[in-house]
């Protein structure tokens, strides 16, 4: 199978919500081609998270400098759910931080785009080394408390976790901590996709009802649609609103999503939690992301 990565780059940029279609399905065929080719990985999550990933890194929500990514003012994403890193590892490439054709190298030894995102592997873009869930979210309220008290910048932390990720009890002491703190500066997307590698999470160890939990916690809750660009770019326009006027308050977003989004024979399968598809799949599900 002869897998060819175009090297399209998109800005970083106020959008159409029509314009969020084509991001996110070239997303898509990223997640796919990476997978196939190192014939190991996560396909699920990444694939159902690529609409929320199109609209964040190019609808002009998070800011950045591909070309300078160490850039002081930035703001700062952190992929607490660090199995989803296909995903990631397309915008950062779509974004210009590296080069689109690197994505073939996934998994591979000496690879920069390991199986999880690490910072040792001097990949820019990469905020913190993170797989080990339940962790990255702590990092991501320790940078927030950085920045809102030490640096006293506007900075923003952005970091997503999945749902079964919310079974670890160290995601709960960050919500603590981040609600304690007043960290309106925080904005935790939660991937709602109700599955896990075990199973349905409610089956598994039901985290419902989130908004509840969430709110106990003293957060501003927004509910959506993960693949609907409309509710998505609100969120995060709501979230900024949030943060500019010191709401005092961290704010997260629950995101609907479906498991293996786009392509039909892994849409809403809990089985395709960790598994990546074979050249014959792969080959369907290209000729699906349309």
């Amino acid at each position: 199978m002869q897998i060819v990565f175009d090297n399209e780059i998109f800005e970083n940029k106020k959008r159409e919500i029509s314009d969020f279609n084509k991001i996110a399905l070239t997303i898509r065929k990223d997640i796919i081609k990476s997978l196939v080719l190192a014939q190991s990985g996560h396909s699920g999550g990444p694939l159902g998270t690529s609409d929320i990933f199109s609209v964040l890194f190019f609808g002009g929500f998070i800011r950045y400098k591909a070309d300078d990514p160490n850039w002081k003012n930035r703001d700062r994403f952190v992929l607490s759910a660090g199995h989803y890193c296909p995903v990631l590892y397309s915008a950062l490439a779509r974004a210009g931080y590296f080069p689109v054709e690197e994505q073939a190298t996934l998994r591979k030894y000496g690879s920069r785009l390991q199986g999880h995102p690490g910072t040792d592997m001097k990949l820019p873009g990469i905020e913190a080394s993170t797989g080990s869930l339940g962790q990255g979210i702590s990092i991501a309220v320790g940078m927030a408390l950085n920045d809102k008290y030490l640096d006293k910048s506007d900075k923003r932390i952005f970091s997503l976790t999945g749902d079964g990720e919310l079974q670890e009890g160290s995601v709960w002491e960050a919500a603590m901590a981040a609600s304690n703190y007043k960290l309106d500066n925080l904005c935790w997307i939660v991937d709602n996709n109700d599955c896990q590698i075990d199973g349905r999470v409610r089956d598994v160890m039901s985290i419902y009802p989130l908004d509840k939990k969430f709110e106990a916690f003293g957060f501003y809750v927004i509910n959506i649609d993960a693949h609907n660009f409309n509710e998505i770019s609100n969120a995060f326009d709501t979230f900024i609103k949030n943060h500019n006027n010191s709401i005092g308050k961290p704010t997260v977003i629950i995101a609907k999503s479906f498991m293996g989004k786009g392509v039909s024979f892994m849409e809403d399968k809990f089985q395709w939690h960790g598994v990546p598809p074979n050249e014959e799949e792969a080959i369907l599900a290209l000729k699906e992301l349309v």
